[in-house]
């Protein structure tokens, strides 16, 4: 041991020794002295299972344990309950000995156990950023009794929060506890999936006046065993029925600790439901779960726990709830189906295995409808398979993970902010609600005049009401938004039904079911025996065979680098050597195709009867802008009549014959113009896009449209 080790509390070296640690790890000794030695925050960058929770907490509760904190003396910040459990069984078997309570505070837990705290708090406390927000609000008047001494903040998977809205959150939570306390404290970000160091240090320093300093430590070599398989399926709805597609992911999971994850909550229904009937013509066990946020919670810890036995295969298949670090004892396997979203999401899935000094080993299984060779040349390509290479490759050639966008304009965030300190204060007045707000990081290119035009607006709508003293407080309509539980996440709520057997419950659904119907929840297929529509709830009982689920597909951002990348994938003549028979023979065949079209040249390919197909290459943000205008500056000049595509991979254009040469330098035309963003944005517009959108003023709503959603600077042609 060296001399960190030496330093730490004497029950933490005695914890050490008797969990048979033969050295600390360098991330854990480099953390250490960043808290013994500095004032400085510290961002802890390391790979999945370096030691990142323990190169926080061994230090942090060295320092508690020397001097103890009059009130809570750590916060830890978790992106999911099921993350904070799983840290909690970790620190309360180390903090015990030392009497230092480690308190989990979330839905979960019982009003009990959380007055207890409120009476005496001390010690470590376990939060999600929602629960935060409700002390924040209901407990105003306590926070110096509940934070005056509080030293540290934790921020567990500090990449999952910064560029959202809930990040901002955060950030504002953390400022709003200083302001109050009058106290400044040190923060902590762990992260296995960052790029640009730079920028989280700025987003994690954000109101404080502290530098970040992040650990440089030498990258030791990545054992990874990585494949990619090409599927066709049926042309029937289901694309994950017993067929050569399901029997390959059901031999790669057999008889082993595999983790499946999926884009959506439905990819992992219809997998988990087809390999249970592949197993049950086998007369093989049933081993298989599924993990996702519309699981009841007993099925979800009944998952975890089947994973963490040592003595049992077992096959979850899991969307991004168990992407973080929730600790699933040692996997042997990691099976993508489709493409991650993008490399971030590639490496948090791919840490998940090779634990414990073995190999990562992630195989990629990607599917598509065969398709006539007469369709379109757009609905030729195997998007998803290209896809997984550029992501693979941008990650195996440059180690290059998206950089975040930080959000400009969170006006849903500011209305939520707004109306919390409105709530925690009961009545304030509009200076110092103005000063409060617009000192905040989050809101820093918020003007006084567009703060004003909210302000004026919330009153017209009775979310905010003045007092004759001029003092702000709640309105009637405020009021009911405020006091209920679901305002605490600046989140939407899911609308869905809770699904019931007997008194066991399952999970929920979005969708209005009918008595009768069959559906699929929890990788079984279920019976509805009675909707109660006042309840939102559906009876059911179990059925046989294999049915529908429902709830929407994945969403989100795919960055432009990506896009590129997958250009390149298609024109270069590279093999990658992880590439198995299909794959390989599928992507030789999209190759041809796309050197026909000569797309390794040009960007639009002409098809017959004036329609024409633009593969622009750009990420989500790029290609929306794109889109925009198209449909602003080109509709009339081109006499187009039709635009569609799938975002971010084509754009379908229609147009008369006589003008399809036209498109091409017209578009190229518009890419250098000086075109500012306001123009894509008509003024009878307003799109509504986070939670509280609905109660912003419409300027306010464009303004962030086209400086959060569009980017004119990636529509390069």
């Amino acid at each position: 041991m060296n001399k960190t080790f030496n330093r730490l509390a004497p029950f933490i070296q005695e914890y050490i020794y008797n969990n048979n640690w033969t050295e600390l790890r360098p991330i854990q000794t480099a953390a250490s002295e960043v808290i013994f030695d500095t004032d400085a925050h510290l961002l802890v960058a390391a790979g999945t299972a370096a030691g990142k929770t323990e190169a926080a907490f061994l230090p942090v509760i060295t320092v508690l344990h020397a001097e103890n904190p009059c009130s809570i003396g750590v916060i830890y910040i978790g992106p999911i309950k099921a993350l904070i459990n799983d840290q909690f069984e970790r620190l309360n078997e180390l903090c015990k000995e030392a009497d230092i309570p480690v308190i989990p505070w979330h839905g979960d837990v019982s009003q009990s156990h959380k007055n207890k705290v409120l009476k005496n708090p001390r010690g470590i406390l376990q939060i999600t950023p929602e629960s935060l927000e409700s002390l924040l609000i209901n407990k105003n008047d306590d926070l110096v009794r509940l934070f005056g001494d509080l030293r540290f903040v934790i921020i567990d998977e500090v990449h999952a929060f910064m560029g959202t809205e809930r990040g901002c959150q955060i950030l504002c939570q953390l400022a709003r506890i200083a302001q109050a306390t009058g106290k400044q404290h040190r923060r902590i970000g762990l992260s296995a999936t960052l790029g640009d160091y730079s920028l989280a240090q700025e987003w994690l320093r954000s109101d404080t006046d502290k530098e970040v300093i992040t650990p440089k430590l030498e990258a030791g070599k990545r054992n990874i065993k990585l494949s990619l398989e090409h599927f066709y399926t049926g042309d029937g709805a289901d694309a994950y029925e017993t067929n050569a597609y399901s029997q390959y992911i059901y031999n790669l999971s057999k008889d082993s600790k595999c983790l499946i994850f999926a884009n959506n909550k439905a990819q992992t229904e219809s997998i988990v439901a087809a390999l249970r009937q592949i197993a049950a013509r086998k007369k093989e066990p049933d081993i298989y779960h599924v993990h996702h946020g519309s699981i009841a919670a007993s099925l979800r810890q009944q998952a975890e726990n089947a994973m963490r036995d040592k003595d049992k295969p077992c096959v979850t298949a899991a969307t991004l709830t168990l992407e973080v670090g929730v600790d699933i004892g040692s996997l042997e396997r990691v099976i993508q189906l489709e493409a991650p979203m993008s490399v971030a999401s590639f490496l948090q899935r791919l840490g998940r295995a090779g634990r414990r000094g073995k190999p990562s080993d992630m195989r990629f299984v990607c599917a598509e409808e065969e398709v006539l060779e007469e369709a379109p040349p757009y609905e030729q390509i195997p998007w998803q398979l290209i896809q997984s290479i550029a992501i693979i490759q941008l990650y195996m050639e440059e180690r290059w993970v998206e950089p975040f966008k930080p959000v400009k304009y969170p006006f849903s965030l500011l209305y939520h902010q707004t109306m919390s300190i409105i709530a925690a204060n009961c009545e304030i007045s509009p200076a110092l609600l103005a000063k409060r707000v617009l000192s905040l990081s989050a809101f820093q290119y918020i003007s006084q005049d567009d703060y004003r035009l909210l302000l004026n607006y919330l009153v017209d709508i009775d979310h905010i009401q003045k007092t004759d003293k001029g003092r702000l407080i709640l309105g009637m309509n405020g009021d009911k938004i405020v006091n209920r539980f679901q305002f605490y996440a600046v989140f939407p709520e899911n609308l869905e039904f809770a699904v019931n057997c007997n008194a066991t419950h399952i999970g929920s659904i979005a969708m209005i079911p009918t008595v009768g119907s069959e559906f699929g929840l929890a990788g079984r297929t279920w019976q509805v025996l009675d909707v109660d529509f006042r309840k939102k709830s559906v009876s059911v009982k179990p059925s046989e065979g294999q049915a529908s689920t429902f709830w929407r597909g994945g969403s989100g951002r795919v960055h432009t680098k990506v896009l590129q990348r997958m250009r390149r994938v298609l024109c270069e003549d590279t093999e990658y050597s992880y590439l198995q028979p299909n794959a390989l023979k599928r992507l030789k065949q999209v190759r041809e195709l796309v050197q026909g079209l000569g797309l390794d040249e040009n960007y639009i390919a002409r098809l017959p009867k004036g329609k024409c197909v633009i593969f622009p290459w750009l990420g989500t943000a790029g290609f929306k802008t794109l889109e925009r205008m198209l449909n602003t500056f080109c509709r009339e000049s081109l006499e187009i009549k039709s635009i569609g595509g799938s975002c971010p991979y084509y754009i379908t254009v229609r147009l008369p014959s006589y003008k399809v040469d036209n498109l091409q330098p017209e578009i190229t035309s518009l890419c250098e113009q000086r075109i500012i963003p306001e123009h894509l944005v008509s003024s009878r517009e307003a799109p509504q896009l986070q939670k509280y959108d609905e109660y912003i003023p419409y300027p306010l709503l464009r303004k962030a449209f086209v400086h959060d959603y569009l980017d004119l600077n990636e529509v390069k042609f």
